[in-house]
């Protein structure tokens, strides 16, 4: 199974990321209507992007009241059917990350779909900040890079 990986290291602040997305979504160069989002903290210049985690136990999916969201095993994604949605706001309410919002009108709910496997933020962040990646090299990634801060913090280096 494939996830979406954040080094924020890399991120530039760019918000390439945010501009495709809207445009593969709607159409138009909205970064309101983007599944992924930049906070920017410009007094330590750094930016760290956040976009939904496709949780396994999904709160969102859990409180929603008419099946508009659910989570399809096989993929690992958390799939939102808009033709169900009633606009409660109990997902974006229930969302720890922030991940699920409304778009820019306020009358559609938007949430990260993965582009069905084939993510365009991913294909626009040149610093490398973005990967959709298999779990296990994500983590065997994510382990080497613990092991080195620790082999420099143990060596002075």
């Amino acid at each position: 199974m494939k996830v979406l990986s954040i080094d924020i290291s890399k991120c530039t602040g760019c918000r390439a990321c945010e501009y495709a997305c809207s445009f593969k979504h709607t159409g138009a160069f909205n970064r309101w209507d983007s599944r992924i989002s930049i906070s920017q903290f410009l007094e330590d210049f750094v930016f760290i992007p956040t976009v939904c985690t496709q949780c396994e136990e999904a709160y969102c999916v859990n409180v929603c009241p008419t099946g508009a969201l659910s989570k399809n095993y096989e993929t690992g994604v958390v799939e939102f059917d808009p033709n169900k949605c009633i606009v409660c706001k109990q997902c974006t309410m229930a969302c720890p990350w922030g991940s699920i919002k409304l778009n820019h009108t306020g009358r559609e709910i938007i949430k990260c779909d993965l582009c069905g496997g084939d993510p365009e933020c991913v294909k626009v962040c040149h610093a490398g900040a973005l990967e959709f990646t298999e779990v296990e090299d994500m983590v065997m990634d994510k382990r080497f890079r613990s092991a080195t801060r620790l082999k420099e913090s143990v060596m002075g280096v």
